[in-house]
């Protein structure tokens, strides 16, 4: 009779189990964002969870944790619910630089997590205040060669994706430049256009305003292609800075044991959601390339950046603030 029992109750789990899986999702889904209300990430995937709840018939519950440079945030999925409930929009800041740049992360960027799909890569564009004299690639090189260490050059923080890009520029190009890092992009936005500071590498989400008003003068792309925002500014990989990338990307992910027929139901629903006319339009508006991709390919993809940025870091011993 126990035999019989425990099989009973096993078989009734696993139909329990499988009846939440197809009644998904029966109940709001969180997005938890690991930055403060209204930057960049907002701009991306607020759009992408206010239509998804419109196709899944039940509301995002869009929840923003900023601190720790996104740990908190990735911390607290990677321990939630395997449930499809709690899931992280997670960018390089969770996903790549944790382990490159930390001693100790409370969770592991890959084992912890099952990606559902990447929404889009934002690349990083150079640009410099309108009084800086070099106006190219080319240009920068040639006056940082003539003034060694004199070119202030502001990232949001040691660690952060425009200070690692312009430690790789800088490298590539022979020339020693002062690194000016700021709490944040805004501030180094802030010495930019004060004149504080001559040079910034981030995403056009951070500035494209000040750009449009003539404060800030752009200068490359850091991607394969150039920006439909800027069709005139050119890509570094055109300037003599061949391959040369950098970018923020965001994504989806849910916290590891998710099963698979939540996270295909998530991922298809996403997909059409950012492959659709009106949310292209609006992504290229900000700068931005979608992606869409598979959970395989978005894992793979994480895998070669933190490949790439590693060397990066180990080569110049750089630390998180």
């Amino acid at each position: 009779m126990i035999r019989i029992a425990a099989v009973m109750l096993v078989y009734a789990m696993g139909v329990s189990v499988v009846f939440a899986q197809n009644n998904y999702p029966n109940k709001p889904i969180r997005w938890i964002v690991p930055y403060a209300a209204g930057g960049g990430t907002d701009v991306i995937a607020r759009p992408i969870a206010l239509k998804l709840g419109e196709v899944l018939g039940q509301p995002i519950v869009y929840e923003n944790r900023g601190g720790g440079g996104g740990l908190i945030a990735g911390e607290f999925v990677a321990r939630s619910a395997p449930d499809g409930y709690t899931l992280l929009v997670g960018s390089g800041n969770t996903h790549t630089f944790p382990t490159l740049l930390n001693d100790k992360v409370q969770y592991d960027p890959v084992r912890d997590y099952a990606p559902i799909t990447n929404f889009v890569i934002a690349p990083n564009v150079l640009v410099a205040h309108p009084s800086f004299p070099a106006k190219t690639a080319k240009d920068i090189v040639a006056h940082g060669r003539s003034n060694p260490g004199k070119i202030n050059w502001a990232s949001s923080g040691n660690g952060a994706g425009g200070h690692l890009a312009l430690v790789l520029f800088a490298q590539q190009a022979g020339i020693k430049v002062a690194h000016v890092p700021f709490k944040g992009a805004g501030p180094a936005v802030v010495a930019v256009l004060g004149g504080e500071t001559d040079l910034l590498f981030a995403n056009t989400g951070v500035f494209l305003g000040h750009i449009r008003a003539g404060k800030l003068r752009p200068i490359a792309v850091c991607a394969m292609a150039r920006l439909s925002l800027f069709p005139d500014v050119p890509t570094l990989n055109e300037t003599g800075f061949p391959s040369f990338e950098s970018s923020t990307y965001y994504g989806l992910l849910a916290p590891a044991g998710t099963p698979r027929p939540i996270i295909n139901r998530l991922h298809a629903a996403v997909v059409k959601i950012i492959k659709s006319p009106e949310s292209l339009e609006r992504l290229a508006g900000v700068g931005a390339f979608a992606v869409a991709n598979t959970p395989e390919q978005f894992a793979e993809a994480n895998r070669l950046d933190v490949e790439k940025w590693a060397k990066v870091i180990k080569e110049h011993g750089i630390k998180a603030d």
